[in-house]
């Protein structure tokens, strides 16, 4: 078998939840990173998740550009990309180092963490200037380097930028795209991207693409406030979880 340690119903749970996690991710703006993690670790561990989602989200935030490529806010995204780059390959770096302990805590941590975050950042509504959008996307840059569901916090910062809808979306994909290819990279050099995490991967991103195009047709239908709250319950349980896991 290709696969030794992954039996063919995980693929095809896996497989589910990646169909699951782009309509929502493509409604939403975030939902891949947030909830694959959840069958995924069970499965393969915490110590490959990261490098995973990494590949699959080329796919998936692929899809997004396309989909929703009219809003997007390019000017925006170069700026992020340009203050996120060098501290994302020190988080990517960073995330080789730990443990499979480590990892566990790190993303458990880091998934629940975004919750109250991104209710703090839309609660006090004021807008980023310039610079403080640059520092802010720096400080980004080495969580998602290193965890996973870390997305929501770059929605976050392009809603208090001022930034809407589609347009957040689509920015948000394109420069998810500039970090996933710099993890990956980097993954790729210190040995992390075995022959498992390939596959899973790619699994993910051939299901999770056309998935992203139905979440364009329900973006305007679906209530929005109602997918979040769910989706934050399903993260602080999920991240809880892990930490637990991790202890055991």
């Amino acid at each position: 078998m290709l696969l030794p340690d992954v039996s063919l119903a995980e693929l095809v749970l896996i497989a589910a939840l990646a169909a699951v996690s782009a309509v929502t991710g493509g409604v939403a703006g975030y939902g891949t990173g947030a909830l694959m993690p959840l069958v995924l670790v069970p499965i393969v561990g915490a110590a490959p998740v990261v490098p995973i989602i990494a590949i699959s989200a080329m796919f998936t935030n692929t899809a997004r550009v396309a989909a929703f490529r009219r809003s997007l806010d390019a000017r925006r995204a170069v700026i992020a990309l340009i203050a996120a780059l060098p501290t994302c390959i020190l988080g990517a770096w960073l995330y080789t180092l730990l443990t499979g302990r480590g990892a566990a805590l790190v993303i458990g941590s880091t998934l629940i963490a975004t919750v109250p975050l991104r209710r703090i950042l839309k609660r006090r509504g004021h807008k980023l200037g310039e610079k403080a959008y640059v520092a802010a996307a720096a400080g980004w840059g080495i969580v998602v380097g290193g965890t996973t569901g870390a997305g929501v916090i770059l929605l976050s910062l392009l809603m208090a930028t001022g930034l809407e809808g589609a347009a957040v979306i689509a920015t948000d994909a394109a420069v998810s795209l500039g970090m996933g290819i710099v993890k990956i990279a980097v993954f790729g050099a210190t040995g992390v991207l075995t022959t498992s995490v390939v596959v899973i991967a790619l699994l993910i991103g051939v299901v999770a693409f056309p998935c992203t195009f139905l979440a364009k047709l329900i973006v305007e239908r679906l209530p929005v406030h109602v997918h979040t709250a769910m989706l934050d319950a399903v993260v602080i349980v999920g991240g809880s979880m892990m930490i637990l896991g991790a202890f055991r």
